[in-house]
């Protein structure tokens, strides 16, 4: 048996100390169609007079603002978002060395420019990539699809303020104020002079808050009887107590109330951010934590606006978002498309004064439609409008009550009607545990049902369906792409604008990362077509008889 040949094992030659006439150009070492040759690309073409004019000139030379940007986007759309990590990667990292020409920014150049210069251009940088967008064919601005979702911002959570402490606080330090006044006054004189001719106890009683000017002022009334009595102690304690405990406290909790203005909370290291709760987890637990309600509206699943909110509730958010999309695009959409939580009469009414179609779906909208068990609703209840009245599902009448007018937090006021059954007696849909004289009420405002029956009809006309099943794939798409593919769920600046600008640029890394996929992908289709157009020129000669079959061939290949 012939022994096994063995063949000599040969490896790729790599000598480090080996020595080079010229050094290498990077441009050799990135791919011709490589991302990071799109971004720079997109920079160049980018007008940037608007930030070149807020350099001053003298001194030592700066770094071009075209650079910087394009470091800095190309940084969200890699995922590298701190300023030391990016000057860390102009550093050894190929393709921002390219980019930055072998200059190397320090992290405090980088972060001086994202926070002093782009923060205020944030806007214009994102209205040029939506107008690139948008001179390729990737978008329009018909539709605009709009959605919520909410962001943990970079604060510790256990450290919040609540309008409703605040409010306590401040009801009990006026008492404390009140019983110190009441021990060192014995002759009602300071009280006259502060209260004028009211009641001290009953003062005491109504718990009226005091403010901090009305605490200066008791402060220089101390201030004069100390004159009169230098050496009362209990006059000098009173003094010491306010002015080192109370007045602080006081001025403490005004400047917190200022802080909190409309909010019902906010976070001690973030201020601008309010506690929002966040969706369970696997355990069914709820957090609270301080947050920021980001709003996006999509089209073609990319970005082309967004809205930092400080409300939790996504419909009180609309109407400023859409107003600051009319302020950078000079109109608002043709047809806006969004779930039920933006389903509410004050932005129906918003969006028919700006002549925007409200494929809104309202809450209730499919419970309607489930019709098979019977409910003393009133979506299951048949208006009469001769006799001004509803019938219940069993028959009985609910006749009109009362008008009320309703103003909602934002100042929107409305009108709301109310009906009231005659008797509720004996009826199986009756809800348990109410007392015999129960009688059913229901409240309707006439202005929210006609905008209902608009809806209606647009969401089930068949184009209206099928915007509505678009819209969860449009948006969820940017929200699942940031959260997941790109890991972010809390931000790392803080302060309203800061994060408006991190968002900003994390949106904008997505949209300029799938424009560059779908233009690469609309490049190869038009290879692929002109091969294929190349391949029936020879398969049928030219002439009028074969177009037909073309057609046919091209509708079968999906072109």
């Amino acid at each position: 048996m012939k022994a096994k040949r063995h063949r000599k094992v040969k490896f790729i030659q790599a000598d480090q100390n080996q020595l080079t006439l010229l050094p290498q150009s990077l441009e050799e070492l990135i791919p011709e169609h490589h991302m990071v040759r799109f971004v720079n690309a997109l920079v160049d073409s980018m007008d940037l007079q608007f930030l070149l004019k807020e350099y001053k000139g003298g001194g030592r030379p700066a770094y071009h603002p075209r650079i910087l940007l394009k470091i800095l986007l190309y940084g969200y759309i890699e995922g590298i978002y701190t300023s030391r990590k990016l000057a860390k990667a102009v550093r050894e990292n190929i393709h921002f060395m390219w980019l930055a020409g072998q200059s190397q920014p320090d992290f405090r150049t980088i972060n001086r420019f994202r926070s002093s210069l782009v923060n205020d251009k944030i806007e214009q940088i994102f209205v040029f990539v939506v107008e690139q967008l948008l001179s390729h064919g990737l978008i329009d601005l018909r539709d605009l699809f709009i959605d919520g979702t909410k962001f943990t911002a970079n604060g510790n959570k256990y450290k919040a303020v609540w309008k409703k402490n605040v409010k306590r606080y401040k009801k009990q330090l006026a008492e404390k104020v009140r019983e110190l006044l009441k021990k060192i006054d014995q002759e009602n004189a300071l009280e006259e002079s502060y209260y004028g001719d009211k009641d001290l106890r009953e003062l005491g009683e109504e718990a009226e808050e005091i403010s901090s000017q009305e605490l200066e002022a008791i402060v220089d009334e101390l201030n004069e009887k100390l004159k009169d009595s230098p050496d009362n102690k209990e006059l000098k304690r009173a003094k010491r107590k306010i002015e080192k405990d109370y007045l602080p406290r006081q001025r403490r909790y005004e400047q917190q109330e200022e802080q909190l203005g409309k909010r019902n909370s906010y976070n001690k290291t973030d201020p601008d951010a309010t506690y929002m709760r966040k969706k369970a987890d696997h355990h069914g637990n709820i957090d609270l934590r301080p947050s920021y309600n980001i709003q996006v509206g999509s089209n073609n699943r990319y970005g082309i606006h967004y809205f930092i909110g400080q409300n939790a509730n996504d419909g009180v958010l609309l109407k400023p978002f859409l107003e600051e999309y009319k302020r950078l695009y000079g109109r608002l959409p043709e047809r806006a498309i969004a779930d039920a939580a933006y389903g509410n009469e004050e932005n129906y009414d918003y969006l028919k004064q700006g002549s925007v179609l409200p494929l809104v779906k309202y809450q209730g909208y499919y419970q309607k439609k489930k019709s098979d068990v019977a409910r003393c609703v009133k979506d299951q209840m048949d208006y009469e409008e001769t006799f001004d009245r509803y019938r219940c599902p069993k028959g009985r009448y609910l006749n009109f009550e009362r008008e009320e007018l309703k103003q909602t937090a934002t100042g929107y006021q409305s009108i709301e009607r109310i009906y009231c059954s005659e008797d509720c007696s004996g009826c199986s849909l009756k809800p348990g545990g109410v007392s015999k004289e129960y009688l059913r009420r229901i409240t309707v405002s006439p202005k929210l049902e006609f905008f209902r029956k608009q809806v209606d009809t647009l969401l089930n006309s068949e184009e209206g369906q099928s915007l509505i099943r678009r819209r969860g794939t449009e948006i969820e798409t940017i929200f699942g792409a940031i959260k997941h593919n790109f890991g972010i769920r809390r931000f790392l600046l803080r302060g309203l604008e800061k994060v408006k600008l991190e968002f900003g640029l994390i949106l904008l890394g997505y949209n300029i990362k799938k424009m560059y996929k779908d233009l690469i992908k609309r490049g190869i289709f038009e290879v692929l077509w002109s091969y294929f157009c190349h391949f029936l020129e020879k398969l049928f000669p030219k002439g009028k008889s074969n177009k037909k079959t073309v057609y046919i061939l091209a509708n079968i290949a999906g072109v």
